[in-house]
């Protein structure tokens, strides 16, 4: 995104995985206190319609940045579906319709891989969206994603004419990195495993036990990478993105292309974190999609590629989780 002076950007989400990787990014490139529009949780809540429809009215932001979202692993998942699908629809529909109704021109709304059939051709390609069934476990979260694809992709379709908006939508591949959530049963795979391997170390424990086989493969990026993505493509001018999106097909992959086994992933943490036991994997465990590798070819070309590596980027989660968690 080209730095403006008259840019109001709101980056919904701020102190998640994500927004506050966007907040971060967009600081190095100038944007600073006076541009940026940040609300916690408790300032403002975005399953509530009027609060969201007073905040737009009041603040007027120029730019959004949809990141806000309950996220959560599988068990989380699991256990909380009706919360996962309520949340997550509220939040994208009361913040598209706020934003389209005070004059937003530009919204990214950013998803998940988990909207891709369980069983889609790998690598994942955006048209694979809508062409067979979910994966059970995070099929609420998934739905609510993909509505708010289709709702931006509504909007264009009714009011990029009449109105000059350009909603825009990323999925990106399985994210981790600073700031992510390390609780004990409701986070992602990466937290999680640097979570239960850095107390199997503390502990002196002998082994640690995985949920699943440990051959399901996942692609990882690192979440920096993300919002660097996000601004990109948020800049990119409307001409070029409509050239390489479709009316109906017009979210895009983010990922890295690159993919390893959850047993391979376990094999890195441990030698990040200086865990010397043993892995053991439980196949009794629920461990969800075999493969979710993304396409990325879409995002290469319109000239963006991640710069992070795996284990660099595990080191750098672990010093994070350290300072946090660590004591």
């Amino acid at each position: 995104m080209l730095k403006n002076k008259t840019n109001k950007i709101y980056v919904a989400g701020h102190t998640g995985l994500v927004g506050s990787a966007i907040v971060r990014s967009l600081q190095s490139r100038g944007h600073n206190e006076t541009e940026l529009i940040l609300r916690t949780r408790r300032e403002l809540d975005l399953t509530n319609q009027e609060a969201v429809r007073k905040f737009f009215k009041n603040e007027r932001p120029t730019h959004v940045y949809l990141a806000a979202a309950k996220v959560g692993g599988i068990s989380a998942n699991m256990n909380y579906p009706a919360e996962f699908i309520w949340q997550n629809i509220l939040i994208a529909a009361n913040v598209i319709e706020a934003a389209f109704s005070n004059g937003v021109n530009k919204l990214l709304f950013l998803g998940s891989s988990c909207i891709y059939p369980k069983m889609a051709k790998q690598p994942m390609q955006e048209q694979a969206l809508l062409t067979g069934n979910l994966e059970p476990s995070n099929e609420p979260y998934a739905i609510a994603k993909i509505a708010g694809i289709k709702m931006c992709e509504s909007y264009n379709r009714q009011y990029s004419k009449s109105h000059g908006i350009d909603f825009r939508s990323l999925m990106p591949t399985n994210l981790y990195g600073p700031n992510d959530n390390f609780h004990p049963t409701n986070s992602h795979v990466i937290p999680a495993l640097i979570r239960r391997i850095h107390e199997a170390k503390i502990k002196d424990s002998p082994t640690v036990t995985i949920w699943g086989s440990g051959n399901q493969r996942r692609e990882f990026l690192y979440v920096d990478d993300m919002a660097d993505a996000s601004i990109h493509v948020m800049g990119l001018d409307k001409e070029t993105y409509l050239k390489h999106t479709k009316e109906m097909i017009s979210h895009i992959n983010v990922g890295t292309g690159t993919d390893v086994t959850i047993k391979s992933l376990a094999e890195i943490i441990s030698d990040v974190v200086g865990f010397n036991g043993k892995l053991l994997f439980d196949a009794s465990k629920p461990e969800g999609t075999p493969r979710k590798l993304m396409d990325n070819a879409k995002i290469n070309s319109l000239g963006w590629k991640p710069k992070m590596p795996l284990d660099e980027g595990l080191s750098i989660t672990y010093q994070e989780f350290l300072k946090n968690y660590g004591n």
